[in-house]
């Protein structure tokens, strides 16, 4: 008896977890989506494919500091199912969350600095260069 009750109190617990992991897991993936979405419109800018418009400056950067807490979206247990988080996101935390942490300097430095072409370009190189590093150590190929 004690073992049926124990097994129908532990499968839902269990299944909440896995569901938990890939909500984590999709909702990580879904911000990711959409960084990379106003990254490539930054991108455009950048390389002239694309005038410069103050409007699109400040939502690459809302979106930007929008993301500011993205690291808290892998918890531990979230490092398997559909993701391109490397195993490093886990073993090495405190670099992971460093790197989180010059995302933002980078982001709210350059933040002020938007409102002409100029300032998006030097604020949007170095947000980007510190997704470059993060990604070279902390996204599996």
């Amino acid at each position: 008896m004690r073992a049926v009750l124990l097994a129908g109190l532990l499968v839902p617990f269990v299944a909440g977890v896995a569901l938990a992991q890939s909500d984590v897991i999709k909702e990580r993936k879904a911000l990711m989506g959409a960084l990379g979405d106003q990254t490539k419109a930054g991108a455009a800018i950048m390389k002239g494919d694309q005038p410069y418009d103050p409007a699109k400056a400040a939502a690459i950067f809302k979106a930007y500091t929008d993301a500011s807490t993205f690291n808290t979206l892998f918890p531990a247990g979230s490092n398997t199912g559909d993701t391109k988080a490397a195993p490093a996101i886990w073993s090495d935390r405190a670099g992971f969350d460093a790197e989180m942490a010059k995302f933002n300097t980078a982001v709210q430095q350059g933040l002020p600095n938007i409102g002409t072409e100029a300032g998006f370009k030097s604020a949007f190189q170095a947000v980007a260069a510190t997704c470059r590093t993060c990604h070279s150590t902390y996204q599996a190929r």
